[in-house]
């Protein structure tokens, strides 16, 4: 898959103070005079993969749709292992919570959002925002969201066939230390009890993603807990999550179907011009 914007975004890389091994690559620019959606990005890879070029697709979906995307090179299991990557994060976005200013704009909304492994842990990171009632989060972005160890679902069984084994069984294996991560909200946030007070969640899978089963029953268990949810299924033909790895080149049929569901999600939490 691929997303296009018309003209290149400025590119600059930052690295987190206090923390020296975290690095960010922020993909556009404040507005002169106003302020755009600041989104803190995480990349794919069933936690043991992945990197910032890997996540270009989806960090160039959502500054084309009109925000400023921070992607975060997080810590990779199996050396770092659950809750690692998640800290790194929470650092990463406090660090960005006070720049907003000067990345995005004045009071400019904060978001986090990941694809795969990466909608795990923005899904993770908006549990632990809440619980820290810090920093103010205006929404959550999952797109086909790997939110369940179990991988029982029928739409990962339609991928998978006879096979009992696949790189996010794995995955799942080499990010928890052990059975108990896997009772923990922010481990797995597709069987986390508590869900109220989540900020708005989009939640995007496509018709042929294997995470497509457990990224809806997430989006109907956070209704159910009164949060606002937009979930969309995009048609066949998405390869996700596996095409939003794959190098930029040409573009896809879901990329703008994808990016007007982003612009409208990041329209729905800017605050009405003064």
């Amino acid at each position: 898959m691929d997303s296009t914007a018309t003209s290149p975004l400025p590119v600059q890389t930052l690295s987190v103070p206090g923390q020296a091994a975290l690095t960010l690559r922020v993909l556009g620019r404040k507005p002169r005079g106003g302020a755009l959606p600041l989104v803190l990005h995480f990349h794919g890879g069933a936690f043991v993969s992945g990197d910032l070029d890997s996540g270009a697709c989806l960090a160039e979906l959502l500054a084309g749709s009109g925000a400023v995307v921070a992607s975060l090179a997080y810590p990779l299991a199996p050396e770092h292992r659950f809750p690692e990557a998640l800290e790194a994060g929470y650092a990463a976005l406090e660090w960005l919570y006070k720049q907003r200013s000067k990345l995005a704009g004045k009071d400019a909304p904060l978001f986090v959002a990941g694809e795969e492994a990466g909608g795990n842990l923005a899904a993770a990171m908006a549990l632990m925002v809440r619980d820290r009632a810090h920093p103010p989060l205006a929404g959550q972005i999952l797109v086909a969201p790997m939110l369940d160890p179990c991988n029982a679902t029928a739409s990962l069984r339609q991928t998978l066939g006879d096979c009992v084994e696949c790189k996010w069984a794995e995955g799942w294996k080499q990010y928890l230390r052990g059975p108990m991560d896997a009772e923990h909200p922010y481990a797995v946030p597709g069987l986390a009890q508590r869900l109220a007070g989540l900020p708005p969640a989009l939640v995007l899978t496509g018709a042929d993603d294997p995470m497509r089963d457990e990224a809806l029953a997430y989006a109907e268990r956070l209704r159910g807990a009164g949060i606002a949810v937009v979930s969309r299924v995009l048609g066949e033909g998405t390869g996700w999550p596996d095409s939003l790895a794959e190098p930029l080149v040409g573009e896809c049929p879901c990329a703008n179907e994808a990016r007007e569901h982003l612009r409208a999600f990041f329209q729905a939490a800017m605050p009405p011009p003064s």
